[in-house]
């Protein structure tokens, strides 16, 4: 997606050949234009799904996920990144390691919110190496529900994520791939 490239090119911020820094615009401080495009973008490539729920993985993804849930009037559910102190077993679980933050959580989503006859879209704002994508997959799976796609904002083409997502049989929809960090300097694969 042009738009998102520009942006990125414009506010991002390469910190090392592995980091991507976007906190201007998506990660700290959120464009709520940018926001509804990314929405609208990732509303046209899944146009012929059947969508029932949006799921995402708090917190960054929280945002470009509530704009889809809007235009298409369907419930978002985050999974969250640390258990409540009041979590019972009425919980999916699983284990999820940040690239970013080197930092493992464990995800939850109560079994209330995700069910057997959902329909479900995925939407992360970064992938690295797949962690939290996995981690997802894991908990839509075990609720029986429907995994219908999986749309990143930014992913990072140069490490495994999207590679170990397709070898369990999934599909990726990136809307900005980054080719490379390397000396401070965003380049992208053109599609």
């Amino acid at each position: 997606m042009k738009l998102l490239e520009n942006y990125i090119q414009t506010y991002g911020e390469a910190i090392n050949k592995d980091v991507l820094k976007v906190d201007a615009f998506i990660n700290h401080q959120i464009d709520p234009k940018l926001m509804m495009e990314l929405a609208k973008d990732i509303q046209n490539h899944f146009q012929n799904k059947t969508i029932t729920k949006i799921v995402t993985i708090e917190t960054s993804g929280i945002a470009p996920s509530l704009f889809l849930g809007y235009l298409l009037n369907v419930p978002v559910v985050y999974l969250k990144k640390n258990p409540s102190k009041i979590t019972t077993d009425e919980c999916y679980q699983t284990l999820v390691h940040s690239f970013t933050k080197n930092k493992d959580y464990t995800v939850t989503c109560s079994k209330k919110y995700l069910h057997q006859d959902d329909k479900v879209l995925f939407i992360d704002d970064f992938m690295a190496n797949g962690e939290a994508c996995i981690g997802a997959i894991k908990i839509i799976e075990e609720a029986q529900a429907e995994l219908c796609g999986i749309a990143i904002i930014i992913e990072k083409a140069f490490q495994s994520g999207r590679k170990k997502v397709e070898e369990l049989g999934y599909s990726v929809y990136s809307l900005a791939r980054i080719q490379s960090l390397d000396n401070g300097k965003i380049t992208f694969i053109s599609e």
